[in-house]
């Protein structure tokens, strides 16, 4: 029996290519999907992602709309200088024949979880705001979902959107705390490990060339990805952030080193180790292999 999955997301170009994984992964079946804001607003990530899913030849998972705003505050904008101005680098897909949901993401999500209960595994690669909601209707989600595998935060390295926080911990630190204090068993895949395995053009290249109509549009997202991380790496190289949650939460990808940490969310989204608080949280420094070719061939 496939297991099965729920992706919450804030689908830009790393989230599309989760998704081709979660597609094309043996034994797992995504059973539904969340949006919200964060590299793009939660509207147009739900129109991407199911976009994306029609391309894959899932255009029946059902996708919902969730939080627009975090918790405290209001949302930003997106990361348009990253992602291209509608999330996924300025890619017009065509556009799948299903809308989203009438419901919102948390109550989706709360839906399944009570379908597969002890099964469901939620793999969260944009803010947290949508779990946290859903927390607040129901807190014995936590009995009914398996596992949840986070990307996000920056532990012993430096963040992404300032010296210590990472995006999708600093968008909502408030839901970040929630969903870290909750009962549940999580997995962080923080920027420690991400931004160590990359794709290069010669990956992209061989996305291109397999030929079908999602790898096609994932090499041509890719473009802009590439043109941002250049000045940073000084190559045409990307970090697969979110691809490494899904590979991890999927068993695509092993951790070798893993340890339970206290983490508490500090000023601004900035991710603590604190001996006060209790070892709950399993974060991902390393993996026993490269995460990239074993990515690119599996998606493509």
């Amino acid at each position: 029996m496939a297991t099965p999955y729920f992706l919450d997301c804030d689908t830009g170009v790393d989230d599309a290519l989760a998704i081709a994984l979660l597609l094309g992964r043996p034994g797992v079946t995504l059973t539904g999907a969340g949006t919200v804001s964060g590299n793009t607003s939660a509207g147009q990530a739900a129109r991407n992602t199911l976009d994306l899913l029609a391309l894959g030849g899932r255009p029946d998972v059902p996708v919902a709309v969730g939080a627009h705003h975090p918790l405290d505050g209001r949302f930003g904008g997106g990361a348009e200088v990253v992602h291209g101005g509608n999330g996924i680098g300025g890619v017009e897909l065509p556009t799948a024949g299903r809308e989203p949901e009438d419901r919102d993401a948390a109550d989706l999500l709360l839906e399944l979880a009570r379908r597969h209960a002890g099964e469901l595994r939620i793999v969260a690669t944009g803010p947290l705001t949508n779990l946290a909601l859903a927390l607040r209707r129901e807190p014995g989600l936590t009995g009914l979902v398996r596992d949840v595998t986070v990307m996000g935060g920056a532990v012993r390295v430096p963040g992404n959107v300032t010296g210590h926080a990472e995006a999708n911990i600093a968008n909502d630190p408030a839901a970040a705390a929630v969903v870290l204090a909750a009962d549940w068993p999580v997995t962080l895949v923080p920027l420690d490990v991400t931004m160590r395995h990359r794709f290069t053009e010669r990956d992209r290249a061989v996305l291109a060339a397999a030929g079908t109509p999602l790898t096609a549009a994932l090499a041509a997202m890719l473009g802009g990805y590439f043109d941002f991380y250049q000045p940073q790496f000084g190559a045409r190289e990307v970090p697969l952030h979110d691809p490494l949650a899904a590979g991890i939460a999927t068993g695509l990808l092993t951790p070798s080193e893993a340890p339970l940490l206290g983490l508490r969310v500090g000023p601004g989204g900035q991710l603590v180790e604190d001996p006060a608080v209790a070892a709950r949280t399993r974060v991902v420094f390393a993996l026993a292999a490269d995460a990239a070719p074993i990515i690119r061939d599996l998606i493509s």
